[in-house]
């Protein structure tokens, strides 16, 4: 089994995004299977998603027009972040960044 964490960082404030919904799903050949929920924490991180399977696709997917609705009255530009990625047999972990701003991100694997 293989953890995943991640953090979402807002550039245009210089700060963690708190409060941001965040989603793992598992790939299947029907679709898309929640794992679990989240949200950040007051330092932008996400530490409780459950472990997945080695060799598995998944995806977080990020709500960030829930996020920007709360600190502005125009309309995310970006609504939603998805990510998805496979999960190498031999990682034991992944840490998986967010950089958020009104018009754009930027996503990295992390350490």
């Amino acid at each position: 089994m293989t953890g995943i964490s991640t953090h979402v960082l807002d550039t245009s404030l210089g700060r963690p995004a708190e409060g941001v919904p965040v989603e793992l799903a598992l790939r299947t050949e029907g679709g898309w299977k929640v794992l679990g929920t989240s949200a950040t924490d007051s330092d932008g991180r996400v530490k409780d998603l459950p472990a997945v399977e080695a060799g598995s696709v998944v995806r977080l997917l990020f709500d960030t027009g829930a996020y920007h609705a709360l600190r502005s009255q125009e309309p995310p530009f970006f609504p939603e972040v998805s990510i998805v990625l496979t999960v190498a047999p031999a990682q034991q972990h992944y840490h998986v960044p967010l950089l958020l701003n009104p018009f754009g991100y930027s996503v990295y694997r992390g350490s």
